[in-house]
C-alpha cells in the first residue's frame, strides 16, 4: 500500500467513527436533560409531601454544606416512604434523629486503627559502649 492510499482509509475510518459517535449522542441527548429536570421536580414533589416545612429547611441546609450526604438521606426517606416505613410528615425533630442514626452508622463502619511505633529495648544500633 502506498500512502495516498492508507490516508485514504485512515479518513475514511476517521468519518465513519465520527458519524457513529454523532449518532449515538444525538440519541441519549434527546430529552436527556428535560428528564433529569422532570425526575429532580417529582423528586422535589415527593420530599415535600414527605417532610414538614421545617425539616424540609433543614435537610436545604444540610445540602449547602453536604450535598453527598443530603442527597443520601433524601434517597433514605423515598425508600422508606415507598415501603411504607413513613405514614406521616416527617419533622424536624425526627429528621434530626434519622440523621444522628445515619451518623453513627457512618462512623462505626469506618473504624480507625492507630498506629503504635514502639522502639525496642534491644536495638542493636543503640549500643555504643
Amino acid at each position: 500500500m502506498d500512502d495516498a492510499e492508507l490516508s485514504r482509509i485512515r479518513a475514511a475510518r476517521l468519518a465513519e467513527l465520527q458519524s457513529s459517535r454523532g449518532q449515538g449522542s444525538q440519541g441519549q441527548g434527546d430529552g436527556g436533560p428535560d428528564n433529569s429536570a422532570e425526575v429532580l421536580a417529582q423528586r422535589h414533589a415527593q420530599l415535600s409531601q414527605i417532610l414538614a416545612p421545617s425539616a424540609r429547611d433543614r435537610l436545604r441546609r444540610i445540602a449547602l454544606v453536604k450535598p453527598d450526604r443530603a442527597q443520601g438521606i433524601e434517597e433514605l426517606l423515598l425508600r422508606m416512604a415507598k415501603s411504607g416505613q413513613i405514614r406521616q410528615r416527617v419533622t424536624e425533630d425526627e429528621l434530626v434523629g434519622l440523621l444522628t442514626e445515619v451518623s453513627s452508622q457512618d462512623s462505626a463502619s469506618t473504624s480507625t486503627r492507630g498506629i503504635k511505633n514502639l522502639r525496642r529495648a534491644d536495638d542493636s544500633d543503640d549500643d555504643w559502649n
